[in-house]
């Protein structure tokens, strides 16, 4: 039994999960990256993070670095490869009618403009063979069964 006279410590913060440790890290190398932080700063802090066991101890390695860029943080998933995929589509198209903002050789023209044929190509047969070849009865009507 506790003694009435007696105070109990209890920590002052929230556990940290391992999710909030892998980010904490990742803060701590894109600032070593920076060159905000030496390799022994890092190693140091990076110790500290492995153990930490309370959201306010990993807060403390990372006091000191600018909060990360929510463009940082936001840049997970497709939504990068798609914006990257459409700016340069759009980069090729402008090349291929001669109105992008730099020079274009005429063999990149050509090089964009066969790759353009073979994407409708293949965008031409997946459509040709959605109705033609996936019917509900399957490629039997073809003779493909026969052996």
């Amino acid at each position: 039994m506790i003694d009435p006279g007696q105070t109990m410590t209890e920590p002052s913060g929230i556990r940290c999960s391992d999710a909030e440790r892998e980010r904490t890290r990742q803060q701590l190398a894109e600032a070593a990256g920076e060159g905000r932080l030496t390799v022994d700063e890092v190693e140091e802090r990076l110790t500290r993070v492995a153990a930490a066991r309370y959201r306010d101890e990993l807060a403390e390695a990372t006091a000191d670095l600018p909060p990360q860029a929510a463009s940082a943080r936001s840049s997970a998933g497709w939504s990068p490869v798609l914006a990257s995929a459409r700016n340069q589509l759009g980069a090729d198209l402008a090349a291929l009618f001669g109105r992008g903002a730099e020079v274009v050789s005429g063999r990149r023209r050509l090089v964009v403009l066969l790759a353009v044929l073979a994407v409708a190509l293949l965008f031409a047969a997946a459509v040709v063979a959605a109705f033609h070849g996936f019917g509900e009865d399957g490629f039997e009507h073809h003779g493909a069964d026969r052996g």
